[in-house]
């Protein structure tokens, strides 16, 4: 889920600005429509052709699982990856599969020199949303190759990364290498639904030194195939869904009464469009927005510059909260998203229900923002309810200084110069539940790809072939930077 997310971030730092400059913001981040400068391309990291082969293979094999919800091929999915694993040299008691509800998780053990330290973790999710075949152009559960693709479910979101992992890890494994702190896989199997079995690994690894995430962050290019940004996920707001409820006695059309369900439902929720939270910022906000700044011009730049130099400008806050692209950054949003009422034509509506969807800014608990969305409705009989998800609070992770270097390293290797823009997204990736027990967690794809290659969750799910080299090469850079410290 988290790729796309990131995807999109990059597109607020990118993509958007762009559409309001002449020339300084190509020279720096580049657009289609307008040429790109600046920032090139290195030299195509040096991965052996039968590494390559070997991760194109994982992949391919890992689409033909069906991992979706209820299918009941997860524990499938999660034995081919051990046996990729011990025929590459890892004893089959380091790789434990556990059923979990009706999926099961996945966990490898690499073993370090040095067990007093603590292990890093690298985590992704086996299972996929569901795809039907009517649908789409191909078998989405048939990885086919064209035109420089792999298409089929989950070929980015998330099986591609899973299978750098893997790749990855297999080849260090053979070739003899030691890293002094504990490496441990840990997959899940239900990212896409209600992450039961996430939260049990968070809970099972919750003495982790950090986590790094395979779901969340990477790269964007231009419709050129240049680089234009790498956005490093290191926090989420809170997913929530509030149920708005009105009920009333009803009776017949033609008698109409003062109460009316759907009429009160409708002013609560003008309320509630009309209402702002209160503006926040945090450490990963205020990175973000001094990391864009070099790449913006004009009344954005003035606001930005202004909010940076002090957090609690109202001024440069009102510029920026009129923006969608930067008012997620600032502070918890609420967005009617579902109404539902009445039940038949000529009658008074006797229940008239409505979902707000909230993304609430990491620290502010949950249920402040229902008491705050029950005071805001300004009626009594308007019930505010939260049905149960696989959200959790969590608070944003530290910039620490070794994780940002290791992922400078890994990224300006292969594309020297380029930015990295710290980034909340709006939720939600197994990162929260591990951030949630006290794990750092930090989400850093090695994908780089265009916007219009961007299909997860949606028909003909893509990923380049040309994407797998760089991504091997970004894995194998982190694990030898951060796992021997």
């Amino acid at each position: 889920m988290g790729f796309a997310m990131a995807m999109a971030t990059a597109r607020e730092v990118a993509v958007k600005s762009c559409s309001k400059i002449k020339h300084t913001l190509a020279v720096v981040l580049g657009c289609a429509a307008i040429g790109f400068a600046g920032v090139g391309m290195a030299s195509p990291p040096a991965v052996a052709p039968e590494l390559h082969d070997q991760a194109l293979a994982i992949l391919q094999k890992s689409i033909s699982f069906r991992t979706v919800e209820g299918a009941g091929q997860m524990p499938a999915y999660a034995e081919y990856l051990k046996s990729v694993l011990v025929a590459a040299g890892f004893p089959a008691a380091d790789i434990v599969i556990e059923p979990v509800a009706d999926t099961a998780t996945f966990v490898a053990h690499y073993r370090g020199t040095d067990s007093k330290k603590k292990p890093l973790m690298v985590i992704g999710h086996m299972d996929v949303v569901e795809a039907k075949r009517e649908d789409w152009k191909r078998d989405p559960f048939t990885p086919v190759i064209e035109n420089g693709y792999v298409f089929g479910r989950g070929s980015v979101d998330n099986k591609f990364e899973v299978s750098m992992i893997v790749a990855t890890i297999a080849k260090l494994k053979r070739e003899g290498w030691k890293p002094k702190r504990d490496v441990i896989l840990a997959f899940s199997g239900d990212e896409e639904t209600q992450m039961v079995s996430t939260r049990k690994l968070a809970e099972q690894f919750k003495n982790a030194e950090l986590v790094l995430n395979g779901d969340a962050g990477g790269g964007l290019l231009s419709e050129e195939g240049k680089p234009v940004v790498y956005g490093l996920q290191a926090g989420e707001k809170t997913y929530a869904d509030f149920k708005l409820t009105v009920t009333n006695p009803g009776g017949h059309s033609s008698r109409p009464t003062k109460s009316n369900a759907i009429n009160q439902l409708a002013k609560a929720l003008d309320r509630i469009a009309q209402y702002q939270f209160p503006p926040m910022h945090n450490e990963l906000t205020l990175a973000y927005f001094r990391e864009s700044l070099p790449k913006l011009s004009g009344p954005t730049a003035e606001a930005v510059r202004a909010y940076v130099a002090n957090p609690e400008d109202a001024k440069a806050i009102a510029t920026l909260s009129n923006d969608p692209s930067y008012l997620g950054q600032l502070r918890t949003t609420c967005v009617t998203t579902e109404i539902a009422g009445g039940h038949a034509v000529n009658a008074l509506p006797q229940k008239a229900v409505a979902n707000i969807n909230c993304r609430i800014f990491p620290g502010v608990p949950v249920d402040e923002v229902q008491k705050k969305l029950a005071e805001v409705a300004g009626d009594p009989e308007v019930i505010v309810t939260l049905p149960g998800s696989g959200s959790v609070e969590s608070d944003a992770s530290p910039l620490r200084k070794d994780v940002m270097a290791a992922v400078s390293k890994a990224v300006h290797a292969q594309h020297p110069g380029l930015s990295i823009v710290p980034s909340m997204s709006a939720g939600a990736t197994d990162s929260m539940h591990f951030r949630a027990v006290g794990v750092p967690s930090y989400g850093v794809s090695g994908l780089f790809m265009k916007d219009s290659d961007e299909f997860s969750h949606g028909l003909d799910e893509r990923v380049p072939v040309s994407s797998i080299d760089g991504a091997l090469a970004h894995w194998d850079s982190l694990l030898k930077t951060l796992a021997v410290k």
